[in-house]
């Protein structure tokens, strides 16, 4: 999707609420893509901006594997497991430094410390003027 000043905005429609505040706790028993989910989603359901981080991330990490699926060899329980004790998807092949590293931020344990989707973008951009 493009939105307003072409604001690019990665989403699953599945997923897709509309939200006032910036974070959104699920109802007991609902279901989302494990694959893709942050930690506190994966533990208490509960979603945010920076829980969207997390799963551009794992896209970001699709992307440079050409649509790898994320944690191939593991079930749903045992990714979820994995990711609770800090188990982070390999760097791909060909990947350049800076990007796995951006991958690895998206991926921090901690909410807070996950870079914002403004402080991405420009670290993006400041990449494509590296290039």
């Amino acid at each position: 999707l493009v939105g307003e000043n072409n604001t690019i905005k990665v989403g699953d429609f599945g997923l897709a609420r509309y939200v006032l505040d910036d974070e959104y706790t699920a109802s007991e028993g609902s279901k989302f893509p494990v694959r893709w989910a942050a930690p506190e989603v994966i533990e208490y359901t509960k979603f945010s901006s920076k829980s969207d981080v997390w799963s551009f991330g794992v896209l970001t990490w699709e992307v440079f594997t050409g649509g790898k699926s994320p944690y191939a060899m593991l079930n749903n329980y045992q990714v979820a497991n994995e990711v609770r004790k800090g188990y982070r998807l390999e760097e791909p092949n060909n990947c350049p430094k800076d990007i796995y590293t951006l991958m690895c931020n998206c991926w921090h344990q901690t909410p807070e410390k996950r870079p914002s989707f403004c402080s991405i973008k420009e670290h993006l951009e400041k990449l494509t003027e590296d290039f």
